[in-house]
């Protein structure tokens, strides 16, 4: 028996079929599946927050952040849309050993039809340490389909650009992102093209950039394609920096969660690889070989910027003297940083394309992350950057309990 492809994957509720769970069972219901499959890389998905926020520590090795225009007609679809990939999330975080083990309504296809299972992974698809992080634009609450004008998180805009940035028209914008991590590049891959099949006719992607996370070398923090040690100071899970509280001035579903800020940055590496290293030191105000500040011996050095007042050891205009000065008044800008390296390749001129995603999660965008940026809007490494695009996402608060969904509380 034939059948037309179109009317396989997407079905006259506009709902997509095809995927690890199937819309008439628990994505329709909006249930999360129980009993994920053994092994020590499953990240729980159930939570008050999303766990792709702060867990896995250390982050995993590759990730994807997709951003996707949002096709929904209106809020039931959208409901519907946020049921599947809650589904979707718990699936691939749990990691199944084969089709057999999915719901009757994955395997009773019809002769033609694709497989479940895109084989990308084998037939027993790991957990391999995924996390799904979800997020929405302001274009998604901006939009009167929906109804949810209300429901916007305060501060929630568009990407601020700021006067340096170079933004590329093609590498912004979208209505909701979602940020794939794990531990291998083909688990990412075969996730994203999963879900990507199972919201057929609900989701289109607008860009995606993929990204790789190096292994300590030779232990602490990671390092960036400039070679310096990146990420060394971050913000406990305790500190009251990202998670949205119950306080006044955000509407309440948003308690549990946490802006995000996602900026792709072009590293000029070659023209980065013809400066003296003790240059390059003072520009980061740390020591490439050990990622300490400038003048001590450990990464996790506090540097001690009181007694150097004019800047002789670590020059005023370093990075991180400028990024956390380490002040009372700009101890409230600090914000959690899961960034990863990125490679495109070359540009016309034959100049390599490869630099930083750099991702953040605060509670403030304008208090944190643009304060931030604004101090380091004429720092000299200015001249070996370009930020081309990305933009400003609320990662919805997580799911606490089985019969949840992600973004539950916009619907109540």
């Amino acid at each position: 028996m034939q059948i037309e492809r179109r009317t396989f994957l997407i079905g006259a509720s506009g709902v997509a079929a095809g995927g690890l769970i199937g819309a008439a069972a628990n994505a329709a219901a909006g249930q999360v599946p129980a009993a994920p499959a053994e092994g020590t890389d499953v990240v729980e998905f159930l939570g008050t927050n999303q766990a792709g926020v702060y867990r896995p520590a250390p982050q995993q090795q590759a990730a994807c952040f997709a951003a996707f225009r949002v096709l929904c007609r209106d809020a039931a679809e959208l409901e519907a849309l946020l049921k599947r990939l809650t589904v979707k999330g718990t699936v691939l975080g749990a990691g199944h050993k084969s089709s057999a083990a999915l719901p009757a309504v994955e395997q009773s296809g019809v002769d033609g039809a694709p497989p479940v299972n895109s084989g990308v992974m084998g037939e027993d698809v790991p957990a391999a340490g995924f996390t799904m992080t979800l997020g929405l634009a302001s274009s998604l609450f901006d939009n009167p389909a929906y109804g949810l004008a209300a429901k916007k998180p305060n501060g929630l805009t568009d990407m601020k650009v700021f006067p340096k940035d170079q933004i590329e028209a093609e590498w912004t914008g979208g209505d909701l992102i979602l940020q794939l991590c794990a531990e291998s590049s083909d688990m990412v891959h075969y996730a994203l093209r999963d879900i990507m099949k199972a919201t057929r006719g609900q989701l289109q992607l607008q860009w995606k950039i993929n990204g790789f996370h190096n292994r300590p070398r030779p232990d602490g923090a990671p390092r960036n394609l400039f070679g310096y040690k990146d990420g060394i100071v971050n913000p406990a899970e305790s500190e009251e920096l990202v998670w949205l509280g119950s306080g006044p001035g955000q509407p309440a579903w948003a308690e549990g969660g946490t802006f995000m800020v996602v900026r792709m940055i072009r590293m000029l590496v070659e023209f980065w690889d013809r400066v003296g290293l003790g240059e390059q030191d003072g520009m980061i105000g740390r020591h490439r070989g050990n990622g300490a500040p400038l003048g001590q011996s450990a990464e996790t050095d506090t540097p001690d910027y009181a007694s150097d007042p004019d800047g002789k050891t670590i020059p005023l205009d370093a990075h991180i003297r400028l990024a956390n000065p380490r002040t009372k008044e700009t101890a409230g800008s600090r914000m959690l940083r899961r960034g990863y390296n990125y490679d495109l390749g070359v540009d016309m001129n034959g100049n390599l394309q490869a630099g930083l995603i750099f991702t953040c999660f605060q509670q403030n965008i304008q208090e944190q992350f643009e304060a931030t940026q604004t101090r380091l809007a004429d720092e000299p490494m200015t001249d070996y950057i370009e930020p081309f695009g990305g933009g400003y996402f609320f990662v919805v608060p997580g799911v606490p309990k089985q019969d949840g969904f992600l973004g539950e509380g916009l619907f109540a």
